[in-house]
């Protein structure tokens, strides 16, 4: 089994930043593919940013250039740095890692965005 946590959401005006947090435990290695994805009301849940194993970085188009995805390996840990929000960020953001062949999820963490 694999847990994940989300942390950091909260509310923000727009222009501002938010990182979030999510820690894996478990049967969890941090070699695997790992990313956010975000569900905002009436919408279906959309990919945010995924890091790889060794690194390698992809973004939505509209997150590109002001969020960054970065992963720690020796905590577990993978993060998301948010900056120059805007109100159609506001969302749920999920945590996910694809492990063994399957599909893991966080809680969630809510956004939002004042304009």
């Amino acid at each position: 089994q694999v847990q994940l946590v989300e942390s950091g959401g909260g509310l923000v005006q727009a222009g501002g930043s938010l990182r979030l947090s999510c820690a894996a435990s478990g049967s969890i290695f941090m070699r695997n593919a790992m990313g956010w994805f975000r569900q905002a009301p009436g919408k279906q849940r959309e990919l945010v940013a995924t890091i790889a194993g060794d690194g390698s970085t992809s973004y939505a188009d509209s997150v590109k250039g002001r969020f960054t995805i970065s992963r720690d390996n020796n905590k577990n840990t993978v993060y998301l740095q948010m900056s120059s929000l805007k109100p159609e960020d506001t969302a749920v953001y999920y945590c996910w890692s694809f492990t063994r062949g399957a599909n893991y999820w966080g809680q969630g963490t809510q956004v939002t965005v004042s304009s």
